[in-house]
């Protein structure tokens, strides 16, 4: 069983139009309501290549409740922990450039978080929990680090979706996969990372630190899985980029949720990057079948330096 924690989900407000004016009244063309949150996008993907899973986190107020019924048209499994204050609404503004006003989350009371904490008794070995996305600023920033021993306790693995020193402070737990980018890996380390070779060292470091797997990605440039044995490389699939939100948190359900049915790390590389390149060709996260095109375009080869 998958479990996927978002502690601060939102109601993703997109609104379109020509052009911003500050300081006057502007008309929008086109406006959407969705259901927000990193960990809910992998759950919406899981449930899209029919692996089980449920969704946890906190949601309160008119809008927890429109995320709830969305997440149940979708006939997404969740458990979340209620609260009294709002979830929270953050507003992507579509005119020309990309502009977002996000907000900061609901205070989560400690009754609140003492009930989140207590479903993690209910995990079994070979469960795997994904955490990922921003915290609330009521909660310590330690908070997913924090959970790890809860998750461990019960013999289940974890991943923690997050960069910079957070995620290295991750690696001694043994997270069953990572993600940056080239960019990110690079300032991991503070180097420059010239060339293919560079980045399979210094991806191998988040091995010797620990992680299980590690997947670097590289835009159009494709992708990296290093794994204890083998290092691949992946040619990025074509395609017109539509919508770069959510593609990671696709990449990485498709990647997990085929490991936990295969326990194979090339395929589930494949699966996540069908997931992850579906997206980005897609105006919302991807459905099935778009993730089963792109995966007929998915070329692997075995990386030798």
């Amino acid at each position: 069983m998958i479990y996927t924690v978002t502690v601060n989900p939102s109601i993703d407000y997109i609104v379109q139009l020509p052009q911003l004016e500050l300081g006057a009244v502007n008309r929008m063309t086109y406006d959407t309501k969705l259901p927000g949150g990193k960990g809910i996008n992998v759950s919406r993907i899981l449930n899209q290549l029919k692996v089980e899973n449920a969704a946890w986190g906190f949601l309160g107020g008119f809008t927890g409740e429109f995320i709830q019924q969305q997440l149940a048209a979708e006939n997404l499994t969740t458990d979340f922990t209620k609260i009294n204050a709002d979830t929270r609404i953050n507003v992507k503004i579509k005119a020309g450039e990309e502009t977002e006003i996000n907000g900061q989350g609901p205070a989560i009371t400690a009754a609140a978080s003492a009930d989140f904490t207590a479903k993690f008794d209910q995990l079994q070995a070979g469960d795997i929990v994904v955490m990922s996305g921003s915290l609330p600023k009521s909660l310590p920033e330690s908070f997913y680090h924090d959970l790890i021993p809860l998750i461990q306790a019960h013999g289940a693995d974890f991943v923690i979706d997050t960069t910079s020193q957070a995620l290295l402070d991750t690696l001694s737990a043994q997270p069953l996969v990572v993600k940056p980018n080239h960019h990110e890996l690079a300032a991991l380390f503070n180097v420059t990372l010239a060339d293919d070779a560079a980045i399979v060292k210094y991806g191998r470091k988040l091995l010797d630190l620990g992680a299980k797997n590690a997947l670097v990605s590289m835009a159009g440039a494709g992708a990296f899985l290093i794994t204890p044995d083998q290092v691949y490389k992946s040619t990025a699939p074509k395609g017109t980029v539509i919508n770069s939100v959510g593609a990671g948190d696709s990449m990485i359900a498709g990647f997990v949720g085929t490991f936990s049915q295969t326990q194979d790390p090339l395929k589930s590389f494949a699966t996540g990057l069908a997931c992850g390149s579906a997206t980005a060709f897609s105006e919302d996260l991807a459905n099935q079948a778009k993730i089963a095109e792109v995966r007929q375009s998915i070329t692997i080869k075995q990386y030798t330096a």
